[in-house]
């Protein structure tokens, strides 16, 4: 059993990581940690300790790993605290404000012997899965181009912002998304142009995005912007030999939001109106067009891994490597902004 404890009571916490850990039989929550119970807007779980004592957390010997679900500038002084108390750590992305903080954290984590990583739920989005599906049959032949596209219509979130602060800028907020899934299938790319933009202005949010990664001759596109009224496809994979276009994003995080939760059966999954098509042409110069129906995708995939590094010492899934280049890409590209 994995006993685990929370720091932080807010949306993270209860949206994107409770649903999914209270499934999981090998995971107990036992404790937690809000600052401020005033603030309380989430219903409480039956059987879990409530405590706005930081250190009743940290000094429980039977929480084994502590969850980070705070915002992204107070993550560096929570994760050296309870590496500190020698507890494994998981963090919410993005992970750290900079390279630099992220690399005394696991260097850290290694002299105490202790797992600490970032919480890359998108590795298991439904889309992303069906791509590597996809690319690994082989009908697309060598690639050449993939594009991943994160769009929304929220005008009202960067016109309300006058300032501008790197680690709540969009491409920290959502480029740790794609750029891990980018990483954790592709690897570290050869070269990287950046196009990263304040379409209102300097001095406010940074509202756009446009990284290309460079491997050979395949390039993966990485583009959001807050402006798009009609979303771009999630993915478009180009190969020699034919193209495979995904329209719908992972359906996870929207049934989340309307609060239908993973214990039912049909949650986050994909109906044959949101599947993906294939169009590639065969050895004869026969052109076929099939509908792919999607790989499920599963957030708590990222506690399984996890349970399985603590409980039984396997290898961690998202490694120390992958983040640092993560957080190496963000800051270049907050560096190159226009």
């Amino acid at each position: 059993m994995l006993t685990i404890g929370y720091i932080g009571n807010g949306k993270s916490t209860n949206r994107y990581h409770l649903p999914f850990v209270l499934q999981r039989e090998n995971i107990k929550v036992k404790t937690i940690y809000q600052r401020n119970p005033k603030h309380e807007s989430w219903e409480r779980i039956a059987g879990v300790n409530y405590t706005s004592d930081l250190d009743k957390l940290l000094h429980d010997k039977d929480i084994q790993l502590i969850v980070v679900c705070t915002r992204t500038d107070s993550h560096y002084e929570y994760t050296k605290l309870v590496l500190e108390h020698n507890k494994h750590c998981l963090v919410e992305k993005p992970f750290m404000e900079t390279s630099e903080q992220a690399k005394e954290i696991f260097a850290m984590a290694s002299k105490k012997g202790l797992i600490v990583q970032a919480y890359q739920n998108r590795r298991f989005d439904s889309d992303f899965l069906t791509v590597q599906k996809v690319i690994e049959e082989g009908k697309l032949g060598n690639l050449l181009e993939v594009e991943m596209h994160y769009d929304y219509y929220r005008p009202e979130v960067p016109e309300s912002a006058h300032s501008f602060n790197p680690a709540e800028s969009f491409l920290y907020g959502h480029g740790c998304h794609t750029l891990d899934q980018v990483i954790s299938y592709f690897g570290k790319p050869e070269h990287i142009h950046y196009d990263v933009r304040q379409l209102l202005g300097q001095g406010r949010m940074n509202d756009y995005f446009d990284l290309d990664l460079y491997y050979g001759e395949l390039k993966v596109s990485v583009k959001s912007s807050y402006f798009r009224l009609k979303e771009r496809p999630s993915f478009v994979v180009y190969g020699k030999k034919g193209c495979f276009v995904k329209y719908s994003k992972d359906r996870q995080e929207e049934h989340l939001k309307l609060f239908y939760m993973p214990d039912n059966k049909d949650f986050g999954i994909d109906t044959i109106n949101h599947y993906g098509v294939l169009t590639y042409i065969d050895e004869e110069g026969t052109i076929h067009e099939e509908t792919v129906k999607s790989v499920n995708g599963d957030y708590g995939r990222v506690y399984d891994d996890l349970y399985e590094a603590i409980i039984n010492g396997n290898d961690k899934t998202i490694t120390d490597e992958q983040t640092l280049l993560q957080m190496e890409i963000l800051e270049t590209g907050v560096k190159n902004l226009k």
